[in-house]
């Protein structure tokens, strides 16, 4: 027995890894090209290691302007995608609250209709919602990707879940203090959602962060672009003559996800139990 245990976490293991590394070897390739100058990313002799260390693609990437602002991209993207995250966890905790801690007359109908309507595609939403963002004035501003990320159902349905696991003698014993609902939500609600609000902020702010198909349609300034769709449009203005600035556009486009995800690892392993954390 101990044998076949043995020889089935060995195989496990080496799966694990063999995956490990299809995902990790194309990133490092990126990165170490980044650092490559043309001449040697183009050569026909392949060297997965720069032969010549060089950091001139992240200076022209960096300072590049005009119609290849990568800096001000990156800059959009930060406050797309934060600002979002932050909208997401005020607005989804507050309907949260509403969904488990207020009874109101058709509540968890009216929930389950909202969570079946999620399922149709995306891509339907498209051009009504395109109609929606130009009816206001929109077009080319931030709101017009900010706002529609607010509503994630996904993000809700994972707030409410964990919000159900919190025993309401929290509820009852801060009400008896002479707490309202207000002060229920933020004092003691909220400090319990540690874990799942980390996985909120980090769903919001990647997918913003990723998105390329919104955008697209909502930018049509080269000023104003997000770093997804400027990356696309890098790709047509260069095509495969700068590959090097490209690849180092691509390592720059990752750098702020991973040390998000680095960062907010804890909470996030936390939060794979939906009622990890709450005690009682």
């Amino acid at each position: 027995m101990k044998k076949k245990t043995s020889l089935r976490r060995f195989i496990i293991g080496l799966l694990v890894g063999l995956i490990c590394l299809i995902w990790v070897l194309p990133i490092c390739y990126g990165i170490l090209s980044s650092l490559k100058s043309e001449i040697e990313i183009k050569d026909l002799n392949f060297h997965f290691i720069p032969q010549t260390w060089t950091l001139e693609n992240y200076k022209y990437v960096l300072t590049s302007t005009g119609n290849t602002p990568v800096l001000k991209w990156l800059v959009n993207s930060l406050v797309i995608s934060t600002v979002s995250a932050a909208g997401s966890v005020i607005l989804l905790s507050l309907a949260a609250y509403g969904y488990t801690r207020i009874k109101w007359k058709g509540r968890d109908k009216v929930f389950y209709c909202m969570l079946a309507l999620s399922f149709f595609p995306q891509i339907v939403n498209i051009i009504p919602l395109y109609q929606i963002v130009n009816m206001f004035g929109w077009v080319n501003k931030m709101a017009a990707v900010i706002v529609p990320s607010l509503a994630g159902v996904t993000n809700m349905f994972l707030m409410r879940q964990f919000m159900l696991g919190i025993p309401k003698n929290f509820d009852e014993a801060a009400r008896i203090d002479g707490a309202g609902e207000f002060t229920i939500y933020s004092r003691v609600i909220m400090p319990m959602m540690k874990p799942v609000v980390t996985v909120v902020v980090l769903f919001t702010f990647t997918s913003q962060w990723n998105d390329l198909l919104w955008p697209s349609i909502v930018f049509n300034d080269v000023q104003k672009m997000p770093l997804t769709p400027g990356l696309q449009l890098l790709m047509g203005a260069y095509g495969n003559f700068y590959l090097a600035s490209i690849l180092t556009a691509a390592v720059v486009s990752i750098i702020p996800t991973f040390l998000l995800y680095i960062f907010a690892q804890k909470y996030f392993l936390q939060s794979l139990s939906l009622s990890s954390g709450v005690k009682g």
